[in-house]
């Protein structure tokens, strides 16, 4: 039985670790503050270890889902860090939305252990992380791929192999260009409808059929629709996050972004009315009380 670890156990993490649980496979899990992970664990039948490189010297494929460069950096890198318990014959696996050098620069320390090492984010929300529908982009070598394939085909529908390493995290912050569009442009639809005085989820019904009815657009609805009794999925302080990685990207490759540098600017103002825990739908909400203010854009 193929043994695999989940390293940080937060929305998407938890929900990958509950479709892994269903496969046929060994489960392990990890996370730096211990309780958030015990009652999952006692749910899932896995096992709790102590330390990232406890994770990887007991598993065969580990995957890290963290917040952001410097965690995937402690987590990969710090005492009792992943690379410590890095051996031949196992792959270590990052699926966290960070620069693409972040994980070239575990590389040769991987390489140094005989283990494999591969970027593999994902496109999809959490429900769709739960019922293994993710779409993972990998980046690193064919050989490590196949190795790591067990705990891909249990978390998504679609494994594409992007090219080298690092490529896997330079086309996952691409695509979030395309979402973090859809939701801006998603917000301002609704809020022009409505102001228009038609009914909001009328509205939004039309666009989940129109011709912008991307994925995204759907599984969204709630969100937008009905805020106050729907979960939050994406927050405004990780959508900040994403957004100044992107423009960091784009400036290393000489990419002109001038929506996503405007999607930034509002994203920011939002944050600073309502807080960076909200619902990246939540937009919308700035955008009404801008209207209300007679703030033109």
């Amino acid at each position: 039985m193929t043994t695999v670890a989940v390293v940080g156990t937060g929305r998407m993490g938890t929900a990958m670790a509950r479709s892994l649980s269903r496969g046929n496979l060994d489960l392990i899990l990890y996370n730096r503050t211990p309780s958030r992970c015990a009652a999952l664990a006692d749910q899932l039948g896995a096992r709790v270890v102590e330390t990232p490189a406890a994770a990887a010297a007991a598993s065969d494929i580990a995957i890290t889902m963290l917040a952001d460069g410097p965690a995937c950096e402690e987590v990969w890198t710090g005492p009792g860090g992943l690379l410590e318990g890095a051996s031949a014959g196992k792959v270590l696996v990052d699926m966290s939305t960070v620069p693409p050098d972040v994980i070239r620069s575990f590389e040769s320390a991987a390489r140094e252990r005989g283990a494999g090492i591969l970027d593999a984010p994902v496109s999809g929300s959490v429900p769709l992380a739960e019922t293994g529908k993710l779409t993972i982009m990998v980046g690193g070598s064919a050989e490590d791929l196949e190795r790591a394939r067990p705990a891909f085909e249990q978390l998504a529908t679609r494994v594409v192999h992007i090219g080298p390493l690092g490529s896997g995290a330079s086309l996952k912050l691409a695509v979030n260009v395309l979402i973090f569009g859809l939701n801006q442009a998603l917000a301002e639809a609704l809020v022009l409808a409505e102001r228009a005085g038609i009914d909001l989820a009328t509205a939004y019904d039309f666009f989940v059929t129109s011709a912008a009815g991307a994925p995204y657009v759907g599984y969204k609805r709630d969100a937008f629709v009905d805020p106050d009794n729907t979960p939050v999925g994406f927050t405004l302080g990780l959508t900040q996050k994403d957004l100044r990685l992107i423009l960091g990207l784009a400036d290393a490759v000489r990419a002109p972004m001038p929506q996503t540098r405007g999607n930034l600017d509002l994203v920011e103002d939002a944050i600073t009315a309502l807080g960076p825990d909200r619902d990246a739908s939540t937009i919308a909400e700035r955008l009404r009380a801008l209207a209300g203010e007679g703030v033109a854009s």
